[in-house]
């Protein structure tokens, strides 16, 4: 009798496990440490604060000097000024990868709060008459939505002249153009390389590294990058046909020393 119980339970365990999803394809819990790290450090909000800080002063020393155009700072907005990690943390909860259906679903709540130091340097950029522009790849069929985040959050200038997202392609440049048509645009603010200059678009066999270097003097004073260790250009290399491969891609490019 209790072998014929044990037996049972057996094919039912195995049963029950082939309905599952595949682990191995949907398993988040790389993001786990990166996540925790992004959502609950203090030094992750040390670092917006700071940087946002320095792009207060940097804008400020901008303002004396003579200007043909109207002044403007030209900010990105998912892990910019917005903080999208409650997606992220869905995507551990669930055990599922990235999907668009996923991000238009978390974007549509327009529940994503401010960053660290954005509203606050925005605020400062509204107060002394430069103008804020937010150059985003969220599909434009976002707009509504972005829109209504970003103004429920305070962000000044949340309007379809100021907010420029993604129509046919995720190169930032002829957007950026388009605003130095107009303006004197006098910093950039990202998470992403991308969002500077598109030769940072760049990525692969070690070019964003020689980019950053041979633009080395135009970060902190033209350029100013933020943390994101979620996602971004920077995974590029690393990706694979399956998340086997992106793991043991990134295993081999770890930097180790010699036992």
């Amino acid at each position: 009798m209790n072998k014929q119980i044990i037996c049972a339970g057996i094919v039912f365990a195995m049963i029950f496990s082939g309905c599952q999803p595949d682990a191995q394809s949907n398993n988040q819990e790389h993001l786990l440490q990166s996540l925790t790290w992004f959502q609950q450090s203090a030094e992750m909000k040390a670092i917006y604060i700071q940087s946002f800080n320095w792009a207060g002063k940097v804008m400020m020393e901008k303002l004396e000097l003579e200007s043909e155009l109207p002044m403007a700072v030209v900010l990105d907005i998912d892990e910019t000024v917005l903080d999208n990690s409650p997606q992220t943390a869905r995507q551990v909860r669930d055990g599922v990868p990235f999907s668009n259906e996923m991000w238009d679903e978390w974007c549509g709540l327009a529940q994503a709060e401010a960053l660290p130091g954005a509203l606050e340097f925005t605020l400062k950029a509204e107060t002394l008459g430069v103008e804020v522009f937010y150059i985003s790849n969220r599909g434009i069929h976002l707009l509504d939505v972005t829109l209504e985040n970003l103004n429920s959050t305070g962000f000044p200038y949340a309007d379809a002249g100021h907010v420029l997202l993604k129509t046919d392609t995720s190169a930032k440049d002829d957007r950026r153009a388009k605003v130095r048509q107009s303006h004197n645009v006098v910093l950039l603010i990202g998470d992403n390389l991308g969002d500077f200059t598109g030769i940072f678009d760049m990525r692969l066999h070690g070019a964003d590294s020689e980019n950053v270097l041979a633009h080395r003097e135009s970060f902190g004073f033209e350029y100013i990058i933020l943390p994101n260790p979620l996602y971004g250009g920077w995974e590029k290399e690393f990706r694979g046909e399956s998340p086997e491969e992106t793991r043991l891609n990134k295993m081999d490019a770890l930097v180790s020393y010699q036992r």
